[in-house]
């Protein structure tokens, strides 16, 4: 009886810290990388190409990543946010003198063999740092709205300049998530986003540029110091932007032009810009409620979409398995940021609860804009859909992103039950 005694004891000490983690947030995205690898697989079964199961090597790998780090004291990043802030920018800048040109673009560094894509990673830099910075400051003043904005531009700057348009809009998400979790003025982030709304608008529409701007004077009046000059300021800062919007949109590749237009009117250049638009949307409605069943879908399987294992997968899970394939999908999304919202309430500290916030962010801008770009409503970007797409170093990252928020979920208060 003794001996089992010690042996039950043993036993419960192995598993009762397993038994602490958020396994739906580690199921769910275990899931959808041998589904992702499952779909790329079937994008290239004419081809011959082996991505579908370096998708699950890697996935395997990250998944072990995440495991890892899950136990670990996350808080001793924030002794260490500047130099991962450090090591992020350094990697972008090696990007910009050593890196690998691809698609019309220098984003790969190239080591072993293997193309490492630094941008990716930087993701995860920029949310340790501002949950870091903003765990120590709360930024509910304009100085300190201010810093963090200039910390997050200097990444934000060697990303765009790659030129990878699609990460640094990531950027921009994970920056707003997080200052608004952080408690910091919601009118403010609407004033942060006004310049790109006002480009926009002075160039589409006038009318609309008249009313944003009059809105924007109204919230400048009502939530910052001095409400004469804040509505003037803001007005100010609307007109230059809507008369410089011509210069800002010349500084941008002809592709990403495109991209950024195509998807409005993709009939007038069905066989240029808009062809992997249409194709697209084509795969997605020819699915149905059940889809055509796997390695029986049309486009998918004569390669009508180009790169359709990285960018465009959903639509051939939209394609292959229907809208109850693809509401399948969905509906997992929607669990994963359900359970990253609950570990940040349940944090034990503001720094834990901003990491979890800054990745929801992250996941919840890709998955919206990825898949909206496949069924019209978005420009094509280039953001990967998580766990799903093909993509190394996306794929890591949002496993080690994973395995940090695990590690915020281990280490919450627990409650202590009384008898």
């Amino acid at each position: 009886m003794f001996q089992k005694s010690i042996s039950r004891s043993r036993w419960r000490a192995w598993v009762q810290p397993w038994l602490e983690f958020d396994w739906l947030l580690f199921i769910l995205p275990i899931g959808l990388t041998l589904f992702g690898g499952i779909m790329i697989r079937s994008t290239e079964l004419n081809l011959g190409w082996t991505e579908w199961w370096q998708h699950w090597l890697v996935g395997g790998i990250g998944l072990l990543l995440a495991v890892s780090l899950a136990r670990w004291q996350y808080d001793t990043l924030i002794q260490l946010k500047w130099v991962i802030y450090g090591l992020t920018n350094i990697s972008l800048l090696a990007v910009m003198f050593i890196g690998t040109t691809a698609l019309g673009a220098q984003r790969w560094i190239t080591i072993g063999g293997f193309n490492i894509q630094p941008s990716e990673f930087a993701k995860l830099g920029l949310i340790i740092t501002l949950a870091a910075l903003l765990h120590e400051r709360t930024p509910d003043s304009l100085g300190s709205i201010f810093k963090t904005l200039a910390i997050t531009a200097v990444p934000w700057a060697l990303v765009f300049l790659q030129p990878d348009l699609g990460t640094s809009l990531v950027f921009g998400a994970i920056t707003l998530g997080m200052l608004y979790w952080g408690n910091t003025n919601p009118g403010w982030l609407i004033l942060m986003i006004s310049p790109l709304v006002a480009t926009l608008l002075f160039s589409l529409y006038l009318p609309g540029w008249f009313a944003w701007t009059g809105l924007i004077a109204l919230i400048g009046w009502r939530t910052l110091p001095w409400p004469f000059l804040g509505a003037l300021g803001t007005v100010v800062m609307n007109l230059i932007f809507g008369r410089v919007g011509s210069l800002l949109w010349n500084l941008l590749k002809d592709y990403q032009k495109e991209r950024l237009t195509t998807f409005l009117t993709p009939e007038k250049d069905p066989l240029g810009a808009g062809y992997h638009l249409i194709q697209s949307r084509i795969a997605i409605g020819s699915g149905g409620l059940h889809g055509r069943g796997l390695y029986n879908g049309t486009q998918t399987q004569l390669n009508f979409i180009p790169e359709q294992h990285t960018d465009f997968i959903f639509s051939a899970i939209g394609e292959e398995f229907g809208f109850i394939g693809s509401m399948v999908v969905l509906v997992s999304f929607w669990l994963i940021c359900l359970r990253l919202v609950l570990v940040a309430q349940n944090a034990k500290d503001t720094f834990g609860a901003l990491l979890a916030i800054g990745v929801l962010s992250m996941i919840v801008f890709q998955v919206v804009v990825n898949i909206g770009m496949t069924i019209g409503l978005a420009p094509v970007t280039g953001i990967p859909l998580p766990w799903l797409s093909y993509g190394r170093s996306a794929l890591l990252t949002n496993f080690i992103a994973l395995g940090l928020v695990e590690s915020v979920a281990y280490h919450r208060e627990k409650v202590k039950k009384k008898f």
